[in-house]
């Protein structure tokens, strides 16, 4: 485990002598998560009906996660206060009712300007599974959210906040090992990380997902899917070059697609240089089918970024002209786009705000997301 500790002390340096500080905290759960002294309940400003999960804590109901939302009915809003702690377990939540999790804070650091969410994160939920033996790719995943067997949509509304997700099996040499997983279901994550190498985050068919104010970190592919995600103010941590940041599969007629948004791409701290000539990684490097979405808006990218910025599936010599690679207002040492692919779009300001913001990729604003948690 030390290990682990050690790697994210070092990244969260990083990051604080780039300037980069993501430091929100939920304005509706924050006197929840704030650990309590000994002498207070720990549900000591949480919602009523609130569960405690702790591995350590004798007041707590549950000694991990899944236990807990396991016990949940299928029916009416739930929240999980999870104490801090290492949690060495597969979550997987196939309950259509709303969910939350908070992870538990301290408050000597929840509120430290200089910090990010994710350094003052305290729970860390993890697995070492990575695909082998005819297994798929989603049964890695440390958190699952999706339908249950028999019915077209999973979780309405899931929300995480102030976890730390990782799948620790996984280098630039091992397969697959998904950290997240989300297919049939709305999900949205704030002040999270999600760590792996190859396909760290999955947003699968039928999924919507949202992510702010978090770190997501990989290698390959390790932004991939088949639904609609939109990542606001999160920091992508190159940990090597193996393809690219994206690998997405669209379909005609709808918004499927990955949407970054007002974010940094840094290389980590950890990161393999030699997995490619030169070390640099490139934004999309496997358009999954010919009508692949990424699209990059507002987002600084640091030197780990390849000029071309898009490249063609392995074996192939061009990229599809159906697919839609875009940029806007990229910036930073990486940010160049003079020499990106011919097939890429270069967008403007009013191509943007016509077509490309939160509410017009999700077809309105969702209710699922929590619009009072600002950074």
């Amino acid at each position: 485990m030390g290990q682990y500790l050690a790697h994210f002390t070092v990244l969260y340096a990083f990051l604080a002598s780039l300037s980069v500080q993501i430091h929100a905290l939920s304005p509706d759960y924050s006197a929840c998560q704030l650990q309590q002294n000994a002498e207070t309940s720990p549900l000591t400003g949480c919602p009523d009906g609130t569960l405690f999960v702790s591995p350590t804590d004798s007041r707590a109901s549950f000694k991990t996660v899944q236990a807990a939302v396991e016990s949940l009915p299928e029916t009416g809003d739930a929240i999980i206060l999870i104490g801090a702690g290492e949690y060495f377990e597969m979550v997987n939540v196939t309950r259509s009712a709303p969910l939350t999790l908070l992870g538990q804070l301290h408050p000597d650091t929840a509120y430290d300007p200089a910090g990010n969410a994710s350094q003052r994160n305290l729970v860390h939920i993890w697995n070492n599974l990575h695909a082998h033996g005819g297994m798929s790719d989603e049964e890695t995943a440390t958190l699952t959210v999706a339908r249950p067997r028999g019915q077209q949509f999973g979780n309405t509304d899931f929300k995480a906040y102030n976890i730390n997700f990782e799948n620790r099996a996984a280098n630039y040499s091992i397969s697959q090992a998904l950290a997240g997983s989300f297919s049939s279901a709305n999900v949205s994550f704030y002040g999270c990380t999600f760590a792996s190498w190859q396909d760290t985050w999955y947003t699968g068919h039928g999924a919507y997902s949202y992510a702010v104010d978090s770190i997501i970190y990989g290698q390959t592919d390790y932004l991939f899917g088949f639904g609609t995600a939109w990542f606001q103010n999160v920091i992508l941590a190159n940990r090597a070059c193996g393809g690219g940041i994206t690998a997405w599969q669209g379909k005609e007629g709808t918004r499927n697609g990955a949407f970054i948004a007002d974010s940094k791409i840094i290389r980590s701290p950890d990161a393999n240089i030699t997995t490619v000539t030169d070390g640099r990684c490139y934004l999309v490097g496997r358009p999954w089918n010919t009508l692949a979405v990424a699209v990059y808006l507002r987002t600084y990218m640091d030197e780990s970024i390849h000029p071309a910025g898009f490249t063609p599936w392995s074996r192939e010599t061009s990229i599809p002209k159906t697919t839609y690679f875009a940029e806007y207002d990229s910036f930073g040492p990486g940010g160049d786009t003079s020499k990106r692919v011919l097939q890429e779009f270069i967008l403007n300001a009013a191509q943007v705000n016509a077509n490309f913001t939160l509410e017009s990729v999700f077809a309105g604003t969702p209710a699922w997301i929590d619009f009072n948690y600002e950074y």
